[in-house]
């Protein structure tokens, strides 16, 4: 197997040091220049290699949000196969802790008030996350509606969302534990 061509290897250093410098600076401080001084290249460098800052951020945005191919879908990992598997993940450490990719999460959904396409990646994330989510929830509960099981999915991804973005300046150790049980009375309740 080839070596991958020095324009991909560029470009995932580019979308590394956007990634550093939203979650250091906010989205609006992410400037060109910023992110060029973070990737250790020109200015000129990046915008041969990604083009504009538009279009940076619209990459980085589908970046975070893709699977292994490449495709924006659920943000659940692809192993995730029952719904206590999913409520481990939503309401676990990993999804929850306030990290570069929270803070980046955190500006792209600032962003995407203002541009169309990034409100369409994370769209489409939530939206099939929430479906995938849906579908757990019928399997654990066979005898509830559709519509039930897609209220019950929607209100287990706003706990989980709400809990993420409390998680940055609300510090009760019991946050996560209330919250994953306020999903799970919502699942229960079918």
């Amino acid at each position: 197997m080839g070596r991958p061509s020095i324009a991909a290897v560029r470009r995932e250093q580019i979308l590394d040091a956007t990634k550093s410098t939203i979650a250091e600076h906010g989205v609006h401080g992410a400037t060109l220049d910023r992110i060029a001084d973070s990737a250790g290249m020109s200015r000129g460098h990046v915008r041969h290699f990604v083009g504009n800052r538009d279009r940076l951020l619209l990459d980085t945005a589908i970046a975070v949000f893709a699977d292994r191919s490449g495709r924006v879908g659920s943000i659940l990992p692809s192993e995730i196969a029952d719904l206590e598997g999913a409520l481990d993940y939503l309401f676990g450490p990993e999804f929850n802790s306030p990290d570069r990719e929270n803070a980046v999460v955190l500006g792209l959904v600032e962003l995407s008030r203002v541009t169309p396409d990034i409100a369409d990646v994370l769209t489409t994330a939530y939206t099939a996350t929430r479906v995938q989510l849906a579908e757990l929830v019928a399997r654990a509960h066979p005898d509830a509606s559709q519509e039930s099981c897609l209220t019950a999915a929607y209100g287990v991804l706003t706990c989980a969302l709400g809990s993420v973005f409390l998680g940055d300046f609300d510090r009760d150790p019991a946050r996560m534990t209330r919250t994953r049980a306020a999903a799970e009375s919502l699942v229960a309740a079918l």
